[in-house]
């Protein structure tokens, strides 16, 4: 069943939110973008998942100022399951303090709760490798 436009809107704000609690440093206000029994999935980092607000939160404040200094997300592409969730798939840039900055592949899922939408799973993927790795056919 297709999401209706003020759904797709409150989910593109939902994922827009993230950079701005980061980097505004209110991660107090998780909770406004994840469930409880979120997973943040980093094992294309070499890292474990984490599993609830708090966890992420606490990961935040651990890295400190190697934290980015600004994320931007774009290319939102909001797609609706049948069973009430959507698939998110988002591209994240990662201003560091020095200038620097680092591409990521964001794929959510999110779902309708009382408090309104919010993200059950995310992934991130680092981008570094051009077309994915893929070479001409032939």
């Amino acid at each position: 069943m297709p999401l209706a436009l003020e759904d797709r809107l409150a989910v593109i704000e939902l994922v827009s939110l993230h950079g701005h609690f980061v980097d505004d440093g209110s991660l107090d206000r998780l909770e406004e973008l994840f469930t409880a029994d979120v997973v943040y999935d980093l094992t294309d980092f070499g890292q474990e998942p984490l599993s609830g607000v708090a966890a992420i939160r606490e990961a935040a404040w651990a890295l400190g100022s190697a934290n980015p200094v600004a994320h931007h997300v774009t290319n939102v592409v909001v797609t609706a399951y049948e069973d009430g969730r959507a698939q998110v798939r988002s591209k994240g840039l990662g201003v560091k303090a020095d200038g620097s900055c680092g591409s990521v592949s964001y794929e959510d899922t999110v779902v309708r709760t009382a408090d309104g939408w919010r993200i059950s799973y995310r992934r991130l993927s680092p981008r570094r490798t051009p077309l994915s790795g893929m070479t001409e056919p032939g």
